[in-house]
């Protein structure tokens, strides 16, 4: 298990004295559950909140309703308020979330099934990823997941410098 995303996460956090937090929606709490996976890791994930409505959002994360009415919940603006409010309201170092369109149904013009966005907050600022799947449900879910765990690990291991505000990926 020390190859898999989340036991190199646990141990970096865990030797650093770092914690992080969680704010999920179309994942539904999978990228916590891969977290507390792993023995010990009470030592760092401190919590997440699934947020799968936008009155979640707004009342579990502090997300605006001016950007979730104007952005959509699958959004880097919503993203980025979804971690920075479960990075405040958990008291951690780290924060990742997810909002995205797992399907089959949910896509519009713009925002196609599959669509997915990342945030990341941490003390030196926040960042998001925007990815496209085109898996089934569970599978993009997991795909976010996935994604997800590598965003934090990516900031851990300090690759985060000079990558712009958003990666772009494919996965067939």
């Amino acid at each position: 298990m020390n190859d898999v995303l989340e036991a190199r996460i646990g141990a970096m956090l865990k030797e650093r004295g770092l914690t992080l937090a969680t704010a999920e929606s179309c994942t539904g709490g999978l990228v916590a559950s891969r977290l507390t996976d792993v023995a010990g890791s009470s030592a760092y994930f401190l919590g997440g909140v699934v947020a799968y409505s936008y009155e979640s959002k707004a009342a579990a994360l502090g997300v605006s309703w001016d950007t979730l009415n104007e952005c959509g919940a699958v959004s880097r603006e919503t993203v980025i308020e979804m971690a920075r409010g479960a990075r405040k309201a958990l008291h951690a170092d780290i924060a990742v979330s997810v909002s995205g369109i797992a399907g089959p149904g949910g896509g519009m013009p713009g925002k196609p099934v599959g669509l997915v966005w990342l945030g990341l907050a941490t003390p030196q600022g926040e960042e998001a990823r925007r990815f496209v799947w085109d898996g089934d449900r569970i599978r993009n879910k997991y795909l976010s997941s996935e994604a997800a765990l590598q965003f934090v690990l990516d900031y851990l291991e300090g690759k985060l410098e000079g990558e712009g505000a958003e990666a772009n990926a494919r996965s067939a």
